[in-house]
């Protein structure tokens, strides 16, 4: 048998993103609750994924979405993990800038606890993909476009993506610099 390398790395690609996905689950969580929320992209739901962000970036003037769409349009394999606002409860905190939970909750606000729980797990996840070699990079408009189409669900308010790549020359690092969205 022999097989190509194309085959090769389109499988690697498959096999890094599950790893990725135990790797952000085991991650540390703030009291040991676990939040998390992570899918894998491909295909269909990354074309809708990339028309997601350009027509965000278009709305909001964030022209790095744009810029980002152009990267999820060359790749075969995004990860995706998100979290919903479920404050833990920790007395006497105040990270998330009001005097409790309940405040916090009144307010439409995020748990910080949240918001790092998420973080730490992102960045377990692409130590993963670095171990392994592979092109990636954490970005905040694969997420924000994630939540706007509802992939991780409609409780999920915060959310990082991260595209993988196999190519002779990391895609996602020397880009052009992002230019403004047009103006309406």
């Amino acid at each position: 048998m022999i097989i190509r390398g194309e085959q090769a790395e389109e499988r690697a690609l498959m096999q890094v993103a599950e790893l990725m996905c135990a790797a952000a689950r085991t991650a540390p969580k703030g009291r040991g609750v676990d939040t998390l929320e992570t899918i894998i992209v491909t295909g269909e739901h990354l074309k809708q994924l990339a028309d997601e962000m350009k027509r965000w970036g278009e709305k909001t003037g964030a022209g790095f979405c744009i810029r980002d769409a152009g990267n999820i349009e060359k790749v075969k394999v995004a990860v995706i993990f998100g979290t919903p606002i479920k404050p833990l409860g920790v007395p006497g905190c105040g990270y998330c800038g009001f005097d409790n939970c309940d405040g916090m909750k009144k307010a439409g606000g995020i748990c910080a606890y949240n918001a790092g729980d998420l973080g730490i797990a992102v960045a377990s996840a692409a130590g993963v993909a670095a171990a392994h070699h592979l092109d990636n990079r954490i970005m905040f408009s694969i997420g924000r476009a994630a939540i706007n189409l509802g992939m991780l669900g409609n409780d999920v308010k915060i959310a990082y993506g991260i595209p993988l790549s196999v190519s002779g020359k990391n895609p996602f690092f020397d880009r052009p610099a992002h230019n403004p969205a047009p103006a309406k």
